[in-house]
């Protein structure tokens, strides 16, 4: 099965080397690499074309925004799996892409998602907070649950049947597309229980008190949208992140951590947990 791993970045010199690396270094698969930048004024777009020879397919032009640009490469992509790496982001090990591929030919699912390590801006070895996905359930959706979307990866065929991001929500089309696909497939969904990749902390959602309120009326909207459980829901989506700063003493925030640390406390022993049965 062929991956295509989209990445959308505008101004992120400082990181987006640690990407693209991420990205074109994942062992024994068959890699489709989307790079769209969005005309970025610093050297953001000179560190890109150092690996032209390895990128699919490089696109640098304005965007509307950031899901106007993610649509713009779904559309383009060409992979049995779509996968979404953000320029602050990187994969946790060269196996991730390997791992999701085999969890899809071995279980016929639709999606496979696993967790994610929120990280210092300055230190991707430094953990803030542990994002455990844990099994799919209808339930948890009401709740405010949604697996963390850069460790989620799905069939292409999906955005062809379930639409793109829907661009009219600024921040929270991530969480709305998730709903919507995971209201459907969610049953034929797949978790992976292992460190899939890890983000750094301060996001476009989540960088100021500003933003904060914006992400809390746009998640109110999407769930608006899908029936859930109104404002309920979407204080249960933050609350229920809280035990993600509980973690093992050898994970302590801030602590320098190697990364056979994640593999030990994290990863599971080749197991696949299917949204309908588990195994």
């Amino acid at each position: 099965m062929k991956v295509s791993v989209i990445t959308v970045v505008k101004n992120n010199e400082r990181t987006i080397r640690q990407a693209i690396e991420s990205a074109i270094s994942q062992r024994n698969v068959d890699l489709e690499y989307i790079v769209i930048d969005g005309k970025s004024t610093d050297k953001t777009l000179k560190i890109i074309k150092e690996y032209k020879s390895r990128i699919s397919v490089l696109i640098s032009e304005k965007d509307k925004n950031l899901y106007h640009a993610l649509n713009k490469a779904v559309k383009l992509a060409t992979g049995d799996i779509v996968a979404i790496l953000h320029s602050d982001d990187v994969y946790a090990n060269d196996t991730v892409l390997s791992d999701v591929v085999k969890c899809f030919e071995e279980t016929n699912c639709s999606t496979v998602y696993g967790d994610l390590a929120i990280v210092r801006h300055d230190d991707s070895d430094r953990l803030v907070r542990y994002w455990k996905s844990g099994r799919f359930s209808k339930a948890k959706l009401f709740m405010g649950w949604m697996p963390p979307h850069p460790s989620f990866f799905v069939k292409r065929e999906l955005y062809q049947k379930y639409g793109l991001f829907d661009t009219s929500f600024k921040i929270s089309a991530d969480y709305d597309l998730i709903l919507r696909i995971m209201n459907s497939e969610g049953e034929r969904s797949c978790y992976l229980p292992k460190l899939l990749v890890k983000m750094r902390a301060g996001g476009a959602s989540n960088n100021t008190p500003k933003n904060l309120m914006r992400k809390m009326k746009d998640d109110y909207q999407v769930v608006k949208k899908h029936k859930l459980g109104g404002l309920f829901t979407v204080v249960m989506k933050k609350i229920i992140k809280m035990h993600q700063y509980l973690v093992p003493d050898a994970l302590l925030p801030f602590k320098k951590i190697p990364a056979d640390v994640f593999a030990q406390n994290h990863m599971a022993k080749a197991s696949y947990i299917t949204g309908k049965t588990g195994r």
